[in-house]
């Protein structure tokens, strides 16, 4: 079974800056997408940001555009986030996720649902 692997979390001042990083345990997995969410306390888990490796698509949520930047390896089964001008309201732990095949029609990369494996989350605190 596959795992993803997050690091890069830990607490940081409004304003400042971190860059996540998550690799898969099995340098043969594929994926046709992976990406990353997030959950705040009391809240569902939302999409933040998520990457095809045909084509290059690149998605974010509105709340981070801007600020946030996906990018990622996919020979080497890893994908990061970078995360700039952090505010208190992107506290959340992160979870990286992946899709492993596309069957068609509208890519809801949005979806927690469209995501085959994920990993255990890693904690992001932004003090104000």
């Amino acid at each position: 079974q596959v795992q993803l692997v997050e690091s890069g979390g830990g607490l940081v001042q409004t304003g400042g800056s971190l860059r996540l990083s998550c690799a898969a345990s099995e340098r043969t997995f594929r994926s046709y997408a992976m990406g990353w969410f997030r959950q705040a306390p009391g809240k569902e888990r939302e999409f933040v940001a998520a990457l095809r490796w045909t084509g290059g698509r690149i998605y974010y949520a509105d709340s981070v555009k801007g600020r946030f930047t996906i990018s990622g390896d996919n020979a080497e089964n890893t994908v990061y986030l970078q995360m700039n001008s952090l505010k208190p309201e992107d506290t959340a732990v992160y979870y990286c996720a992946a899709d492993k095949t596309y069957l068609g029609g509208t890519y809801r990369y949005w979806a927690p649902y469209e995501y085959d494996y994920w990993g255990q989350g890693t904690q992001v605190t932004v003090s104000s």
